[in-house]
């Protein structure tokens, strides 16, 4: 299922002067809104401003749930649903517009007064069902206060804004659009962005080209539409629309009241908006006359699918496969919603939360008594009727499913299963379904949720996962390669379709997926150096200590809940970010400095010159590796020969690459264990590390035999040479009376 949870992040007060911040969107909660201006004539001055520039009003300060804010932007909002004469019009609150500011991480804040909604359910009731079918906006409800004197009790919904497309769809800087402009239809309007400019309000410091390619693509090229439109998403905020009969939106006249943002897998992801007139309450559909009531209910649910002035549902709908999806979709949200009359409880419950509060509102617009019957009753106040929810519903839902398109039978489809319920990551597992009555059946798969689904065909041939060919079990083979697969499968035949889940592709099927945990031996430390003066430097251009890993097996392995310290007395200093991963004999680096950089690992540790120790490990204590290295000298490695399985030896580096272990024109060894390198050297500066018996004495002899060089080793394992100013040519060197070798300066 779709593991995508929505955390509110409450703001935690430190002060014991406010309460702990009240959740913004709870649905069960009724938030208090206090708005101060520092005039007396408030009203008159943003009135001004709404019929003039539309410019914020400064408000002294706002609270919301006790929580204060100084400087704040404040604007009436609203079409029809403002009037100057009104004591209770719909409000805009903007928390940043003045100074950098915001509620739990809220910074504006919608709120509609319900001026043709007897019952005050519509727009929480219509998001709390959308929710289930698309990202959408959270909605409640609000008392409003405004110097010190109730407004009245509001709608409180969530604004479509930069940070909301961040939530939902991983980015705020792409192409992002509002159509409301009572013509933001997609029509092509011919290449030149200037044609459109007066139907959409960009949100974004881009993206005319990217509008024009879709209207361009909607009417020419439907058929390459899915590469620049998340059509599932469209077809079902098409479905809601028009089975909620939600017509100030795309499905009527208007043809406006969504957004358009263009996520990250870079195609446009539609997303509802104002949807205070749902069930019934706006009546133009663009088809001649206002609706009747009746004729809402038996409203077509292939409305304007022969219509070129409505080209997102007249070129989706004409591709069988996405009527048929769309036909789907809407048969869930009947079935879900209507079918079972959960939405007549789930309006009921709303009004018990608003009860008090609506009769205590000074300004509300209907009665009490409206209020309680609207829910099931039309409720008729001057030329305006608003119709009941359910009356409207109860018929509708019934016509819907007396139409030919609702009746249809899709394909049937049983016993989806896995056949590794959790898998290894490397593994290939199969998904198989039992189905009959089907022309094509495909499995739709990510794996994570910034990608997008891809569907993919499954088969009835015996040869993936599904038993016998022709037996009805039809299989599709997929490679494990993410710690999740999310999948759903959809079956249609020349009639009709079906999704699994239903509510696909806003809810999943999810297998959960993990590495095999590394045991002792599979990965190991490889290499380190703890005093890197000039060999490497990391993304920042620092040269800091680092720590080679190295994969002996021949899978990938994950280094999910492992940890690296240099303390055995604390084995969890630092542990390594999850979906960290070594390639089949391959080697990691882990800088120990205080660096970040962030295609890089840091550990923050730093490792001692003096000699120290270096612990892989699980939290619950199981060692995977560790080694005890001694004292270190600048650039020289401490690493295995060969790598992965090896002593610990003093080396010339191998950053990142097999270590140095074998004679060859950079170095010269013996099987007393002494390396010298560079050699030859152009340079004349040779660097002679001894593994085997500390350098007590060191001699270098020209090739005449004339001593030319004589150094005290005074213990150590590695030492430098110039021969510099004795000309180029081949030198003896001897260490501690019998080690003799030749060093080519050239």
């Amino acid at each position: 299922m779709n593991k995508t949870v929505l955390l509110f992040a409450g703001l935690a007060l430190l002060t014991p002067l406010h309460p702990r911040a009240q959740d913004l969107y709870a649905l069960d909660t009724i938030q208090k809104i206090e708005i101060q201006f520092s005039f007396g004539n408030w009203d008159y001055i943003m009135d001004t401003a709404k019929q003039g520039s539309d410019s914020y009003t400064m408000a002294q300060w706002v609270k919301i749930n006790g929580v204060q804010f100084d400087s704040v932007g404040v604007k009436y909002k609203g079409n029809s649903s403002y009037n100057p004469n009104n004591q209770k019009n719909p409000l805009h609150i903007e928390l940043d517009h003045f100074k950098a500011q915001s509620y739990q991480g809220y910074k504006d804040i919608k709120l509609s007064n319900g001026f043709k909604d007897p019952s005050f359910t519509r727009e929480v009731l219509a998001y709390y069902i959308l929710k289930n079918y698309m990202h959408c906006s959270q909605s409640n409800y609000a008392k409003v206060y405004i110097n010190g004197q109730q407004k009245g009790l509001y709608a409180n919904t969530e604004a479509v804004t930069k940070s909301f497309v961040d939530k939902h769809f991983f980015s705020n800087t792409s192409s992002f659009f509002f159509m409301d402009n009572f013509n933001g239809d997609l029509r092509y309007r011919g290449p030149d962005s200037t044609q459109y400019y007066n139907s959409y309000t960009i949100k974004s410091d881009y993206g005319w080209g990217d509008l024009v390619n879709l209207c361009f693509t909607l009417r020419n090229n439907i058929n390459q539409v899915e590469t620049i439109l998340d059509v599932d998403r469209t077809l079902w905020m098409l479905a809601f629309d028009n089975v909620l009969v939600n017509l100030d939106s795309y499905v009527g006249q208007p043809k406006h009241n969504y957004y358009m943002y263009k996520d990250v897998t870079g195609r446009f992801s539609s997303i509802v908006w104002d949807v205070n007139e749902a069930f019934g309450n706006f009546t133009n559909a663009g088809t001649g006359s206002p609706l009747t009531i009746s004729q809402e209910q038996t409203m077509s649910i292939m409305l304007h699918s022969n219509d070129t002035m409505w080209p997102l549902i007249k070129y989706l709908l004409s591709i069988p496969k996405y009527k048929r999806m769309y036909i789907a979709h809407a048969k869930t949200i009947v079935s879900e919603n209507f079918s079972d009359s959960s939405y007549y409880y789930n309006a009921i419950y709303l009004q018990s939360i608003a009860d008090t509060a609506y009769q205590s509102d000074p300004n509300k617009f209907y009665t009490y008594s409206q209020f309680l019957s609207n829910v099931t009753t039309n409720v008729t106040s001057g030329p305006f009727t608003a119709p009941g929810i359910t009356y409207l519903m109860e018929a509708r839902e019934n016509y819907l499913n007396g139409t030919t398109d609702f009746q249809l039978v899709p394909p049937t489809v049983t016993n989806i299963q896995p056949s590794d319920t959790f898998p290894l990551i490397n593994d290939t597992i199969y998904i198989t379904a039992q189905v009959s009555n089907a022309v094509g059946v495909v499995c739709g798969l990510r794996y994570s949720v910034m990608d997008k689904f891809t569907r993919i065909q499954m088969l009835d041939n015996g040869l993936n996962g599904d038993g016998g060919a022709g037996d009805g079990v039809y299989g599709i083979s997929i490679p494990v390669s993410s710690p999740e697969i999310q999948y759903y499968i959809y079956a249609d035949n020349s009639n009709a379709g079906i999704f699994f889940p239903p509510r696909a592709e806003h809810e999943w099927y999810t297998i959960d997926a993990d590495y095999a945990t590394v045991t002792s031996g599979q990965v190991v430390v490889n290499e380190l150096m703890a005093v890197n003066n000039t060999t490497q430097a990391n993304g920042l251009g620092n040269f800091g200590d680092w720590i080679e890993l190295y994969n002996n097996t021949n899978d990938t392995v994950s280094l999910d809940n492992l940890y690296l310290s240099d303390d055995m007395a604390v084995p969890v200093k630092w542990q390594f970010p999850d979906g960290t991963n070594i390639l089949p004999n391959d080697f990691l680096i882990v800088w120990a400095d205080n660096d970040v950089y962030a295609s890089e690992n840091h550990s923050g540790f730093k490792l001692a010159s003096t000699g120290e120790a270096v612990i892989l490990s699980y939290a619950n204590g199981t060692i995977i590796d560790s080694i005890s290295f001694p004292s270190q000298t600048a650039d020289v490695s401490y690493s295995r020969c060969p790598d992965g399985t090896g002593q610990f030896i003093n080396s010339p580096p191998s950053f990142d690459s097999s270590n140095n272990c074998s004679v060859g024109l950079a170095e010269v060894t013996n099987d007393n264990g002494l390396v010298i390198y560079p050699n030859p050297s152009t340079i004349g500066r040779v660097r002679i590390i001894s593994n085997s018996e500390p350098i007590a004495k060191l001699e270098v002899y020209d090739f005449t035999g004339r001593k030319i060089l004589f150094r005290d080793g005074g213990g150590k394992t590695v030492m430098s040479i110039d021969l510099n100013g004795h000309g180029k040519g081949i030198y003896l060197l001897r260490i501690n009376n019998r080690i003799m070798e030749k060093v080519l300066f050239e």
